[in-house]
């Protein structure tokens, strides 16, 4: 179990190093920051100065080499733009995004596990038809549309919600279910077709014929071995929930990581995105750590692979 642990723990780091290096390379492709801080009367020789405070005037590979000494030691720089210290403003940010990102979850798993399990158990029935058409359009839905689409009826022309902001638990509501479609949309299709396997098998088939009621079959032998699967999908969609935000927080004024790192793309402040980037890779890749060992604990047949 050791070796396992230490063997994915490797992976999260690689998962860093490899998610700062192709932002670090691909964000330098955006264009010169130095451009959007200095007025347009600025002369020439103003502009390489400022360029060599900055440290953008050396070779590409020496602010690399650079940038990642300094990440190592937890250290990505100031914002270009209010000159705080980057990750620390990404870490205050970090606590809306965690919000969100928990409420969209508890959506989804508090809708999609019962349909997908009374789906799969009335399987071809009229529920199953339309719950599977349902999801194909849940997972076919830009969040950007039904994000404006939510807005328009329920705090355009009902006025029962706010369009945007935070403060209260019904700030959340909005941003929380269009964040949460896409996952509801996913955990019921994957719900369904797990549950179907698990009753085909015979000791399910033995459980019935023993006169075990719908209630007890469903719960206690098919759903209950179901959810190995599950717990993976879980895992891996709340990472994509924490770096997926960034659409919805920018619809809903969200004040999280999504809102701040687009922010720092549009205004080029690098050592922002830098932060925001580490901070969700980190955790989306510890998400999956722990998803791994509680699968391994579960099945210890994957500690050999």
């Amino acid at each position: 179990m050791l070796d396992f642990v230490i063997k994915r723990l490797a992976q999260v780091v690689i998962v860093v190093f490899l998610a700062l290096t192709v932002v670090f390379f691909l964000i330098r492709l955006s264009g010169d920051p130095v451009a959007l801080f200095l007025p347009p009367d600025t002369s020439r020789e103003q502009i390489e100065e400022y360029r060599e405070v900055l440290g953008f005037n050396r070779p590409l590979y020496e602010q690399y080499g650079e940038f990642m000494g300094n990440a190592v030691k937890g250290d990505f720089g100031t914002s270009l733009k209010t000159n705080e210290d980057a990750l620390t403003m990404v870490l205050e940010r970090l606590p809306a995004t965690v919000q969100l990102a928990i409420a969209s979850l508890i959506i989804a798993l508090v809708v999609a596990i019962p349909v997908g399990v009374l789906a799969a158990y009335k399987k071809n029935s009229v529920f199953d038809k339309f719950a599977v058409g349902v999801t194909i359009v849940g997972q076919a839905m830009p969040s950007f549309w039904l994000g404006l689409l939510l807005i328009y009826f329920f705090a355009v022309q009902m006025n029962w919600l706010p369009s945007g902001g935070s403060g209260s638990p019904i700030h959340l509501l909005l941003p929380s279910l269009t964040l949460a479609t896409y996952s509801i949309a996913r955990f019921t299709r994957f719900t369904r077709s797990t549950m179907l396997d698990v009753l085909r098998m015979d000791y399910i088939r033995t459980a019935k014929a023993s006169g075990a009621t719908t209630f007890s079959l469903v719960s206690k032998y098919a759903l209950k071995n179901s959810l190995i699967p599950i717990i993976t999908l879980v895992a891996l969609d709340l990472g994509t929930l924490l770096g997926g935000a960034v659409v919805v927080e920018m619809i809903f004024a969200w004040p999280g990581i999504g809102r701040l790192l687009m922010q720092s793309l549009l205004n080029r402040d690098f050592p922002i995105v830098m932060a925001g980037v580490f901070i969700i890779a980190f955790i989306y890749a510890m998400i999956n750590f722990i998803a791994d060992i509680v699968y391994a604990y579960v099945n210890p047949q994957i500690r050999v692979k």
